[in-house]
């Protein structure tokens, strides 16, 4: 199984022109974005230079032949790259993506004029002709991604980076269209927050695949302790991080035999992510956690959520895919002391190493070992999360208003103390009684996922211009706007 977050991105390459502007930066333009996309390890999709006058698209001919090219990689292309090197026909381009109908994100670049190349022979209007490209995609209601400023050079770091962020937002919205979720055993009775709508996932292209626990416990008992895969998964669980010399062998096969099975189940059924029933049927029935599998498929980028919070690994998942690292499912838990704009968000121990930026230790749950002994309860992997910057965010399916919705926005990590057992990560949000204030009042859940670093651009492009979900940006720029977002 090939997982879209490791798929390599395509890209369909259109350059625009017009025929009564001079042709020469055409050619120029599309070698200047190939080579651009081969730096950035993007594969691009093109007609080959002689099937058009000067490489472009100029008329409806021309439109409809990149359309028919277009439509033979349908499968393959995650997203358009269009460049003005001069004005460009505005109908030929709007026919060739009305034609081709792609439904993927497109990306819409102008190129700069030079102030002293601007004669009749030499000029380019490309801040002119963008502005009557986009006219027709808002008539015919086609979204796009604009670049960092409304014109750029095709050979510059400026439009390198603009093509980088768009990369990330094409695989972020091919994944979560058709994102398969895991939902491994039933909602533990004690948490009704983790109430969702498959239906609504559904709608947005998402599906769900269930079992009951019972069968994977069953499962999990039935690999034989000679299997090879078992002693490879042994190992690997071992090498993950310091495992206190209390534990017992036993034990640790006990947890190897679950996240093989699990492993298995994942690989059978094409899940990207995955929810797990995590407490205490498992510790009752099996005896161990399940949390170190959680955290080692995190770590392979296959983000797994405790407590069957399924719309939780849709948001890790959508994070991974933005960031290309690994996300953490998290509680808003604690405040820390009188700090207005920190908190201590925590779980037991499902966060992968590399989240939390140190070796962890591999040991028991400690709020449940405490009830129920320590000795069913090995696979916590504990760590306090190292400083640097996050970005959170979370989906809800709203069942009254029919739609998925969110809230995302960013933050650090700090290295202030905690001495609390488990995943410890002490966390800044600026102004966050506001934040907490629109939790609250919205009905979002007490579960948040994060990543390491600063991605919430790649998200907020992903969720509202093409995917059309409402959305609270916490501390992000309001884009000014007369109509909902949701006008597509």
């Amino acid at each position: 199984m090939t997982l879209t977050i490791r798929r390599k991105i395509t890209l369909g390459v259109v350059i625009g022109s017009r025929a009564f502007f001079s042709p020469a930066p055409c050619k120029d333009a599309r070698e200047q974005v190939l080579a651009q996309l081969e730096k950035l390890g993007v594969r691009a999709i093109t007609l080959p230079f002689e099937a058009t006058a000067n490489g472009a698209v100029q008329s409806i001919a021309d439109a409809q032949l990149y359309a028919d090219h277009f439509k033979q990689h349908r499968d393959e292309i995650d997203g358009l790259v269009i460049c003005l090197p001069n004005f460009g026909d505005e109908i030929a381009i709007i026919e060739l993506v009305n034609r081709a109908k792609l439904n993927v994100p497109i990306l819409l670049q102008a190129s700069n004029d030079e102030v002293d190349k601007v004669s009749v022979h030499a000029r380019r209007d490309a801040f002119c002709g963008k502005i009557s490209v986009t006219n027709n995609f808002w008539q015919y209601g086609v979204p796009f991604t604009e670049t960092t400023n409304h014109t750029s050079d095709v050979w510059g770091e400026e439009f390198g980076a603009d093509l980088e962020r768009f990369a990330r937002t094409c695989r972020t919205v091919r994944g979560l269209r058709g994102a398969r979720i895991g939902s491994i055993g039933a909602r533990t009775g004690a948490f009704q927050t983790m109430r969702y709508s498959e239906k609504l996932l559904q709608a947005a292209g998402m599906t769900v695949v269930t079992v009951d626990l019972s069968e994977m416990m069953g499962a999990a008992g039935a690999i034989s302790d000679s299997d090879p895969a078992l002693i490879e998964k042994m190992n690997k669980i071992k090498a993950y991080g310091t495992i206190p010399a209390h534990i017992q062998p036993a034990q640790i096969v006990k947890q190897a035999k679950w996240t093989l099975a699990v492993n298995r189940w994942i690989e059978e059924n094409g899940c990207d992510a995955s929810a797990i029933q995590c407490w205490r049927s498992l510790q009752d029935n099996f005896g161990c956690a399940t949390c170190v599998t959680m955290s080692m498929m995190g770590e392979e980028l296959m983000p797994s959520a405790c407590e069957v919070d399924v719309i939780g690994a849709v948001s890790m998942y959508a994070l991974a895919l933005a960031s290309g690292a690994p996300p953490a499912l998290l509680d808003w838990n604690n405040n820390y002391a009188y700090e207005k704009d920190l908190c201590v968000c925590t779980h037991c121990g499902n966060y992968p190493k590399s989240f939390i930026g140190d070796t962890p230790e591999i040991g028991e749950l400690d709020v449940l070992g405490e009830t129920i002994g320590k000795s069913k309860c090995f696979g916590a992997v504990k760590g306090k999360v190292k400083p640097g910057p996050l970005t959170y965010f979370r989906l809800s399916t709203d069942d009254r208003a029919g739609t998925v919705k969110c809230y995302l926005g960013e933050g650090e990590f700090t290295d202030h103390p905690f001495p609390m057992d488990g995943g410890i990560a002490v966390t800044r949000v600026p102004d966050l009684r506001k934040l907490m204030r629109f939790v609250t009042q919205n009905g979002f859940e007490h579960h948040v996922a994060m990543v390491r670093g600063n991605h919430a651009d790649v998200v907020k492009e992903a969720v509202t211009r093409y995917l059309g979900w409402p959305i609270y940006h916490h501390g992000g720029e309001v884009e000014p706007q007369l109509f909902h977002p949701n006008r597509f």
